[in-house]
């Protein structure tokens, strides 16, 4: 009987991880547009700084977060991003470092 409650704990503590509102078809799409888009930065863009940037899709929408270093990057992420098959939106969120703001 212990072994079952702490089962039925076990399991009302993790579903709310659990739930979407995506189909698991959206979700595998998803994933591939965010692996193929993770190639394309790598190869085409040639961020050495890939691993502060982070790429996250949902529903075809791809957006990119983190750190590059100057808006030439930010700019060349985000038309690789949009010429991923499938993908409906981009929001680039990424923030250039290392490369002097215009004064206002």
């Amino acid at each position: 009987m212990r072994a079952l409650v702490l089962l039925f704990a076990l399991s009302l503590a993790l579903a709310p991880g659990c739930r979407t509102t995506q189909s698991p078809e959206s979700q595998v799409k998803d994933l591939r547009i965010t692996t193929e888009l993770k190639s394309r930065l790598a190869s085409e863009v040639r961020l050495s700084t890939l691993t502060n940037v982070d790429v996250n899709t949902t529903n075809g929408v791809v957006t990119l977060s983190g750190q590059v270093s100057s808006r030439e990057v930010k700019q060349k992420a985000g038309e690789a991003a949009r010429a991923v098959p499938g993908v409906v939106g981009v929001t680039n969120n990424l923030q250039v470092t290392g490369e002097p703001q215009p004064a206002d």
